[in-house]
């Protein structure tokens, strides 16, 4: 299970990708990434736990962009039972 958010537009997408992924929070999840265009490559940056973390990962890496993606995984372990 996992949540999506994208934006593309005249802005910086980073802070508004991480806004949108706030916004889901509250369903729980594993980790969170943002992958951020460009026009020369893709910047991505992830991060463990919460989206407070990511904050700090994107923080430090500043990725620019007015292009990107947004997700939060949650992993499911399944016990198979006989």
């Amino acid at each position: 299970m996992c949540g999506i958010v994208g934006y593309a537009g005249p802005r910086q997408a980073a802070p508004i990708l991480l806004e949108g992924l706030s916004k889901l929070e509250y369903r729980g999840y594993d980790s969170a990434g943002i992958a951020v265009a460009d026009g020369s490559g893709i910047h991505c940056c992830k991060a463990v736990g919460r989206i407070s973390n990511l904050r700090e990962e994107v923080s430090a890496r500043q990725p620019k962009g007015s292009c990107g993606i947004g997700h939060t995984l949650i992993s499911l372990s399944l016990s198979v039972r006989d």
